[in-house]
């Protein structure tokens, strides 16, 4: 049974490499990227800063085979520590057949961070190489206050092989829209203005589960069911004997749509191995009287497994980063939700 294997902690005076395999940053917010760039700088890091980091063509920051010799060129400097993109985007997925998947999964490994459409390569990186990559803010967020309970990406990255990373859920969340970077660039606290409480689908009492996390954005990781790049059924045998802690979250697709989605990841066989799910909050639209709580419901209620809804994960504020591979225990109790990590092989 193999292991998953983690980079080695984050230290002041390492490498932090910054590109955008998806998405590129527009003149307009220019200055909160370089605000970004400040804040890791502050903190101890040498930062290098990619060719492919502009807006390009608008939908991505450069022609998909530059963007992935500049990831892949990352991965595999050995004065890279950690890679970080500015943000998410809409087209990672044309990067995977460009990778080479082998020779980053034989070098040292490299902490990659992201969330949204880098969902897109951070799960096939885990799967494909067993190496843990993490699901939290990226570059232009991570600035940004955190509420009391919470880790940024870069305590998890900072923690030595082995340590143990515990969050309790936020009470409040943000539904406000988000600040106007290009008019406040260096925005720090975005107020969460709305109570929040995570709950368990068709559960009135208390649950506890446990497993290898593995997930991310339902738009774009469903793409890649069926796929060398979404192969659920062989990392399981491989890593996770215990079963698997499938996170998800949805950016903006209505509910309709996520329904249709989550069937298809099930008939894919994603759940197969599931010892529970857990979902995030999402302000994405209802679908009429369909919700969004419908659509989980209509896909995976009937899995016979735990389904926690409303998680602090993805796009809505505040987040917890998450680390794909590592060994985690869920619970909730009163509304109350726990999640501890282990970064343990």
């Amino acid at each position: 049974m193999a292991g998953i294997r983690y980079p080695a902690p984050l230290r002041p005076g390492d490498v932090v490499g910054v590109t955008a395999p998806s998405s590129g940053v527009p003149d307009r917010l220019r200055g909160r990227f370089e605000f970004a760039v400040r804040h890791l700088e502050r903190a101890g890091y040498e930062v290098l800063v990619g060719e492919c980091v502009g807006p390009g063509d608008g939908i991505t920051s450069a022609p998909a085979d530059r963007r992935a010799a500049e990831l892949t060129a990352m991965l595999l400097d050995p004065a890279v520590r950690a890679v970080v993109p500015p943000w998410g985007g809409e087209l990672a997925v044309d990067l995977l057949p460009l990778l080479d998947l082998d020779a980053i999964g034989r070098a040292e490994p490299t902490w990659v961070v992201g969330y949204s459409d880098l969902s897109t390569l951070l799960l096939p990186l885990t799967l494909r190489t067993g190496v843990g990559t993490v699901h939290g803010s990226n570059l232009m967020d991570t600035p940004n206050d955190l509420p009391a309970g919470f880790a940024s990406w870069l305590d998890l990255v900072t923690g030595a092989a082995g340590s143990r990373v515990e969050q309790t859920a936020s009470s409040h969340v943000r539904t406000a829209p988000h600040d106007d970077w290009a008019a406040a660039p260096e925005t720090v606290a975005e107020p969460l203005d709305a109570p929040s409480r995570w709950s368990v689908l068709g559960v009135d009492s208390d649950v506890a589960f446990s497993g290898r996390l593995v997930g991310g954005c339902v738009e774009t990781i469903s793409s890649l069911r069926g796929t060398p790049f979404g192969d659920l059924d062989s990392f399981a045998a491989t890593h996770a004997p215990e079963g698997l802690v499938v996170y998800l979250e949805v950016a903006e697709a209505p509910a309709l749509d996520v329904a249709r989605q989550l069937h298809a990841m099930r008939l894919a066989g994603w759940f197969r191995h599931a010892a529970g799910i857990v979902t995030g909050r999402t302000t994405a639209p209802d679908s009429g009287a369909f919700t969004q709580h419908d659509a989980v419901a209509h896909a995976l209620g009937d899995l016979g497994v735990p389904v926690v809804l409303d998680a602090d994960i993805g796009h809505q504020p505040p987040q917890m980063p998450l680390v794909n591979g590592a060994r985690a225990l869920v619970t909730v109790e009163g509304g109350v939700g726990r999640l501890v990590q282990w970064l343990v092989p």
